[in-house]
């Protein structure tokens, strides 16, 4: 499977935006997703998951009440619901697809990123 992100923009702090995941292929929905974001200097860091039938989810405790992962197997996409946004938010989203391992978390498959940028 191949995937690609977009959604990205400049907003303003307390804005929204949308990020989607497309993915090619047609095993789409036996794989669980992930979003990432990686700061400017710093490391990539995880955002959120979603489990391959949408029944679990887990987010990152900077993102979470303001951030809703979602996915639509029928189009092959993932989603990135972001509220709130806020200057920290600030990064290169990356979104990526790994095995329906739910307890293992592990992707090694991994989109181009798309650029949020939120200013204050």
């Amino acid at each position: 499977v191949q995937l690609q992100a977009s959604g990205g923009g400049l907003v303003l702090a307390g804005g929204s935006l949308r990020l989607s995941c497309v993915a090619s292929g047609r095993t789409f929905g036996s794989y669980d997703m992930g979003w990432f974001r990686q700061a400017p200097g710093r490391e990539r860091r995880f955002v959120a998951a979603i489990n391959w039938s949408g029944s679990s989810t887990d987010y990152a405790d900077s993102v979470k009440g303001r951030f809703t992962i979602s996915r639509d197997n029928a189009k092959n996409t993932v989603y990135l619901q972001m509220n709130s946004l806020k200057p920290d938010d600030t990064a290169v989203y990356y979104c990526a697809a790994g095995p329906p391992n739910w307890g293992a978390r592990k992707y090694n498959i991994w989109g181009q990123g798309t650029q949020v940028t939120v200013s204050s």
